[in-house]
C-alpha cells in the first residue's frame, strides 16, 4: 500500500541496511564484521518505528469447541430405528453411571449411546424440508404430550416472578418446581397405556430433569438432552412411534422450546455450566439441529440470511433455526460477532445440510461425550448401561 502523499519518505540509500530485517545476530550493522556484544535494534536503526500492538478485528470466539479436531473427524452419525422393549417389563429407577472420560468411552461404545443418537438424528431427519405449520400426524400421543406442556406454560402465569435486584435466579423458579414435582408424574399417567402405567418410576426423573435445576435455577443443553431422553424412552416403549416424529418435533418440540423460552425468560435462568459454554445460543442446541434441517435445500434461504432481519421478521415463526437466531439478537446486545462468534461463523458455511450434519457432530462430541453434562444423566431399563463392551453382555449371550 503507498502512504499518503503528505507523509515525508526518507529516500533508501546505499548504505542503508536492510529495511527487511534487522542484521544477523552478532553482526556489526555498518560493515556486516562480528562483535562482541549485540547492538540495539533501535540504536542501529533510528528511522524504523516499533509495530503497532496487535489488534483482532473482532473478540476471540469464546465459543469455539476446545477439540475442533475431534468434531471434524468425528463421522456424521446417522438414523437409528428404536428398538421396541417386550414383556416382561421391568422398569427400575435410573441413576447415574458417568463419572469419568472412561465412562464417556463406555456409554459411547455401547448400542444405548448409538440408537439415542440415532433417535435424535431421526427426528431431525422426520422435520427436512418442512415450515412449522406444515400438516403432519398429531397423534393422540403427540396431543397429550402438547397439553401436557401447555399446562406448564400455564402455571407459569399462576406463579409470578417476585421482585429481586439480582440478574439470575428469580427464586419463584422453585415453586414452579415444586408443583411439577407434585403433579407431573400424575400428568405422564395420563399419556400411557395401562400396560405401562408402572414406567414411571423410570421415566418421570427423565422428565423433571428437563427444565433446569431448581437448586441452582440454571439450564442448559444437559436439561434439553433430558427432554430428548424422555422422548426417547416413550419411543422405546411404542408409545411414540417412527410415524409421529414429525409431529413430535413440530408440535412437541416447539411447544417445549416455547416453554423454555418463557421460564427463561420470566425466572431469569442461568445458563448452565460454564454460561451455556455447551449451548449455541447459551442454553439449547437440539432447535439449531432441527431447524438446519427444516432449510435443508430451500431456495432462497442462505445459512448467511440469519444476518437478514427481515428474513428473520417474516419467516422465524416457521423455522426453528432462524427463531432461535432472532431470540439470541433480542436478548443480546451489541454485535452478532461479538457476543454469538460460533453462530456467527456457522453463517458462512455453504449449505444447509452441511451446517445440520456438522450440528449433529457438534451434539455428539460436545454434549454427548462431555462429562460435565452428562455425569448428571440417568441410565435404567430403557437407556441402558453396560458395564463393559462385552459381546456376551451387549448382546445377552
Amino acid at each position: 500500500m503507498e502512504p499518503p502523499k503528505d507523509q515525508h519518505t526518507p529516500e533508501k540509500s546505499s548504505t542503508d541496511p536492510p529495511s527487511s530485517a534487522y542484521p544477523p545476530s552478532g553482526c556489526c550493522t555498518n560493515c556486516g564484521g562480528p562483535t562482541i556484544s549485540e547492538p540495539s535494534p533501535l540504536a542501529s536503526l533510528p528511522e524504523m518505528s516499533p509495530p503497532p500492538n496487535y489488534r483482532p478485528i473482532r473478540a476471540p470466539a469464546i465459543n469455539l469447541p476446545h477439540n475442533s479436531q475431534a468434531i471434524i473427524l468425528s463421522p456424521v452419525p446417522h438414523a437409528e430405528q428404536v428398538p421396541v422393549v417386550s414383556p416382561p417389563y421391568q422398569f427400575e429407577c435410573p441413576v447415574k453411571r458417568i463419572h469419568s472420560p472412561d465412562d464417556i468411552r463406555r456409554f459411547q461404545e455401547s448400542p444405548s449411546f448409538k440408537n439415542f443418537l440415532g433417535f435424535v438424528v431421526s427426528l431431525s431427519e422426520s422435520i427436512r424440508g418442512h415450515k412449522i405449520s406444515d400438516p403432519c400426524l398429531v397423534s393422540p400421543t403427540v396431543a397429550a404430550v402438547v397439553s401436557i406442556l401447555e399446562t406448564l406454560l400455564q402455571w407459569i402465569d399462576e406463579i409470578p416472578p417476585v421482585q429481586m435486584s439480582s440478574r439470575y435466579g428469580n427464586i419463584s423458579f422453585r415453586s414452579w418446581h415444586e408443583r411439577l414435582a407434585q403433579r407431573g408424574e400424575s400428568l405422564i399417567l395420563e399419556l400411557l397405556p395401562d400396560e405401562f402405567k408402572g414406567s414411571t418410576i423410570e421415566i418421570v426423573p427423565y422428565f423433571f430433569d428437563s427444565f433446569g435445576n431448581s437448586s441452582r435455577i440454571d439450564y442448559g443443553t444437559g436439561h434439553e438432552t433430558n427432554f430428548a431422553a424422555w422422548l426417547y424412552c416413550l419411543a422405546r416403549m411404542g408409545v411414540i412411534k417412527e410415524e409421529d416424529y414429525h409431529g413430535v418435533v413440530a408440535r412437541v418440540f416447539v411447544k417445549y422450546l416455547e416453554l423454555m423460552r418463557k421460564l427463561q425468560m420470566v425466572y431469569c435462568l442461568e445458563p448452565a455450566g460454564s454460561h451455556g459454554v455447551w449451548g449455541l445460543d447459551d442454553y439449547h442446541f437440539l432447535p439449531f439441529i432441527f431447524g438446519s434441517s427444516q432449510l435443508v435445500d430451500h431456495k432462497y434461504m442462505k445459512p448467511k440470511s440469519i444476518h437478514n432481519d427481515d428474513i428473520l421478521d417474516n419467516f422465524s415463526a416457521e423455522y426453528m433455526y432462524l427463531s432461535c437466531i432472532a431470540f439470541v439478537k433480542k436478548v443480546k446486545k451489541g454485535l452478532f460477532a461479538e457476543h454469538s462468534p460460533l453462530l456467527d461463523d456457522i453463517s458462512g458455511v455453504p449449505n444447509w445440510k452441511k451446517v445440520n450434519s456438522g450440528l449433529l457432530k457438534m451434539y455428539k462430541v460436545e454434549v454427548l461425550e462431555k462429562v460435565p453434562i452428562m455425569q448428571h444423566f440417568l441410565f435404567g431399563c430403557l437407556i441402558k448401561w453396560y458395564h463393559s463392551s462385552s459381546l456376551f453382555e451387549i448382546f445377552g449371550l
